[in-house]
């Protein structure tokens, strides 16, 4: 079986990857810090233009109808570009789920969605602080066993602090309202879980593409920075750093790319895998993240310095939609379950 990304993909990732670098310059991220949104609303409008809103999203839509398999290499180049705000949120876990639970609403949200004239943001149980809640006409929340789709006049938002000024945060306070509600009940459980398992994927994908930006800028920097009249990557010490993020990073993409194929072919232990793409990518990001600064010195923090962008993203990002300690115990869980069956040809029993 073949597992490699075809012509057609590499090629729309590499024109998604041409118009980021024209469009999401890192004087540009740094230039809408203290604005309201971080720059969300302006960049979901340039994005839609290239047609990555509506990636996802049905053709009946105004979507491209696209899969996971596309939208990950798309996410992992969002994150190398720092995108502001949590685009993937709204258009590939959101939106699909308003697909499955009201074709009424997705019929009158998911066109301005891909037009980039609405957004759509959600609020889980791992991940209470809701990104993009500011600049969202309807929002995705949970309260026990039922999901409501709530439009923003009915809810109170308090603004939260966070490590990366690129995405604001929100506490929700709502009151479940019939009126609101969109589904329940055991088909609720298992449409949640699906949302969470691609929330998962393509945040792991977006710290992929930040863990890159961070190593190509300190391989960039020690060639250039000197020390007793060399560049400080002719030492060895400083390779052996960089190195170690490249294995890192090498060794957590194919844990993601596997992670989107097992979604986008509703294998049987694709929970794990998106668990498994979370922890991988997450503790990669996290690792690049201390190597690079080290490499870089204290000025590799400085707000005028753009390594500091993609630390605040690897950073934030690795706990956003679960971080590894809950992940691992995902993975442990469905590993030691009676009769578990992780894959094709593998059964794990307790």
């Amino acid at each position: 079986m073949d597992f490699r990304f075809t012509e057609d993909q590499i090629a729309f990732r590499d024109a998604v990857r041409d118009f980021l670098e024209g469009e999401c310059t890192p004087a540009k991220v740094r230039a809408l810090a203290d604005s309201d949104d971080g720059g969300a609303a302006q960049f979901r409008r340039a994005t839609a233009e290239l047609g990555l809103n509506g990636l996802v999203l049905a053709e009946a839509h105004g979507g491209l109808g696209l899969g996971k398999l596309d939208a990950v290499l798309v996410a992992e180049e969002c994150g190398r570009a720092a995108l502001p705000g949590a685009l993937f949120d709204g258009i590939a876990v959101a939106a699909p789920l308003l697909a499955d639970v009201s074709p009424a609403l997705a019929a009158e949200y998911l066109p301005l969605v891909a037009a980039g004239e609405a957004t759509i943001a959600i609020g889980h149980p791992v991940n209470p602080y809701v990104p993009d809640a500011q600049i969202a006409d309807l929002l995705l929340l949970s309260e026990g066993d039922a999901l409501y789709a709530v439009p923003k006049a009915a809810v109170t938002l308090t603004d939260l602090p966070s490590i990366d000024e690129s995405r604001r945060l929100a506490r929700l306070s709502w009151s479940p309202s019939p009126d609101h509600l969109v589904c329940e009940g055991e088909r609720f459980g298992s449409l949640w879980s699906r949302a969470l398992d691609r929330a998962a994927l393509y945040r792991a994908a977006d710290l992929l593409g930040a863990t890159q930006r961070m190593l190509d800028m300190a391989v960039e920097y020690a060639k250039q920075r000197e020390q007793f009249g060399r560049p400080i990557g002719s030492f060895q010490a400083v390779k052996h750093q960089l190195a170690d993020v490249q294995v890192k990073l090498t060794y957590a993409r194919p844990v993601v790319y596997y992670a989107a194929y097992a979604l986008a072919h509703n294998l049987p232990d694709a929970s794990v895998r998106a668990s498994h793409a979370k922890v991988a990518a997450g503790e990669a990001a996290q690792f690049g993240a201390r190597r690079t600064l080290q490499v870089h010195g204290a000025m590799g923090y400085t707000w005028e310095y753009d390594l500091q962008i993609w630390l605040k993203r690897a950073w934030a990002g690795a706990a956003c939609w679960g971080t590894s300690a809950w992940h691992r115990k995902r993975i442990a869980d469905a590993i030691l379950a009676p009769g578990a069956h992780l894959g094709p040809g593998s059964t794990w029993a307790a």
